[in-house]
C-alpha cells in the first residue's frame, strides 16, 4: 500500500471510531427477569439469543454491560425503547 493510501485509510478509520463512539450501557436491576431482558434485548437491539443470554449474564453478575455500539442517531430510540420497558440504560 503506498504511503497516501495508508495514511487515507487510517483517516476512514479513525473517522469510523469516532462515529461509532457511542454505547448503550444496560445496568442491573431486581425487577425484571432474565426471560424479559434476554426478549427485550432481541427485539430493541437487534441481539441474537446467544448475545443476549449472554449479556443478561454479565448485567445480572457484573452490574451492567454494553449492549450496543453506533451511531448516537441509531442509538437514541433504541436506549428509549429499553427504558420505555422499565429497564435501566442510558447511552455514553
Amino acid at each position: 500500500m503506498s504511503g497516501t493510501k495508508k495514511k487515507i485509510q487510517e483517516e476512514v478509520d479513525l473517522l469510523e471510531k469516532e462515529v461509532s463512539k457511542y454505547e448503550i450501557v444496560l445496568f442491573n436491576d431486581d425487577v425484571n427477569t432474565f426471560d424479559f431482558v434476554i426478549d427485550s434485548l432481541i427485539e430493541v437491539c437487534d441481539h441474537t439469543l446467544e448475545q443476549a443470554e449472554q449479556c443478561t449474564l454479565l448485567v445480572h453478575y457484573k452490574g451492567k454491560c454494553t449492549v450496543k455500539t453506533g451511531e448516537y442517531d441509531d442509538l437514541k430510540p433504541r436506549c428509549t425503547a429499553l427504558l420505555e420497558r422499565g429497564l435501566s440504560a442510558e447511552i455514553i
